[in-house]
């Protein structure tokens, strides 16, 4: 398991907006953790190699304890209606999949897009044919549980189902958690609490920045793209891939380079303020 520890520290002119959170411009202590080396396990125990396999990023998917995995799909396939004791929140990596009611017609959602299943609720989910789907999946307590649908209730939540070329993006004219190139978007939670809640990050390709975190708690995975870890005086660190994540151990910042020919893609989940400052 590759599991890195880094303190960094930015550097450049400040804008107005970076001088706001100058508190906070110091070290981060940043866990780095690549899929790579992370076993799978069936995310159903129960269907063996037919299940879908968990890569898990933090937590225990079989205890009462939030967790963030990497899930991948066999080239075509479908689950059995089912339900699940509880909800879950998951983004698109790789391919496509389709997650509704047994009836619904298919509804392919590409890279990037962001969808909801409620605890409960009856439901298949599939992977769209001609290619292995690859998502990551959240869940904010366990154990994670597959279930028939004679066992379906109601908690009353709604599902999502959002397409990536739905999502409405903020940048540094719509919102003070950016500065210069970059978009962001709100996906679940109350950033105004204490409590956390789940966003996306855009960085543009090649654009370096500051991803600062003011609050208790930050990790973001790589949805798309590839990333670099920057530190003052020294070339890029190591580039990341998709699925990778990285842990803020502490408040402060990490600088972080866009290195690949597309827009880098994060999804965030947080407990208090972050900001992302170009560099």
């Amino acid at each position: 398991m590759t599991l890195l520890f880094l303190s960094l520290m930015g550097c450049g002119a400040a804008t107005d907006k970076e001088n706001q959170a100058k508190e906070t411009l110091r070290p981060a202590d940043i866990s780095i953790k690549t899929v790579k080396d992370i076993p799978f396990q069936p995310l159903n125990p129960a269907r063996g190699d037919a299940s879908p396999q968990a890569r898990v990023l933090w937590g225990d998917i079989t205890a009462d304890m939030p967790s963030g995995m990497i899930l991948k799909f066999a080239d075509g396939f479908s689950s059995p209606p089912h339900i699940h004791n509880i909800t879950y929140r998951g983004v698109v990596i790789q391919g496509a999949l389709h997650n509704d009611d047994p009836d619904a017609a298919k509804m392919w959602m590409g890279p990037g897009s962001y969808w909801t299943q409620p605890a409960g609720e009856n439901h298949i989910t599939a992977a769209k044919p001609g290619a292995e789907a690859v998502s990551f999946l959240e869940i904010f307590q366990g154990p994670y549980l597959v279930q028939p649908p004679s066992e379906a209730f109601d908690n009353g939540e709604l599902p999502i189902n959002l397409e990536y070329g739905n999502m409405v993006w903020l940048g540094e004219d719509e919102t003070d958690r950016i500065t210069g190139p970059g978009e962001l978007t709100y996906l679940w939670g109350d950033p105004s609490a204490r409590n956390p809640y789940g966003t996306m990050l855009k960085m543009t390709a090649g654009n370096k920045a500051a991803i600062v975190a003011k609050g208790e708690d930050l990790r973001a995975v790589i949805i798309s793209g590839k990333l670099s870890l920057v530190s003052p005086g020294s070339t890029n660190m190591t580039d990341f891939e998709t699925g990778t994540l990285i842990d803020y151990q502490t408040q402060g910042q990490g600088v972080f380079e866009c290195v690949s020919a597309n827009d880098c893609l994060l999804y965030v989940r947080a407990v208090g303020p972050y900001r992302v400052n170009s560099r």
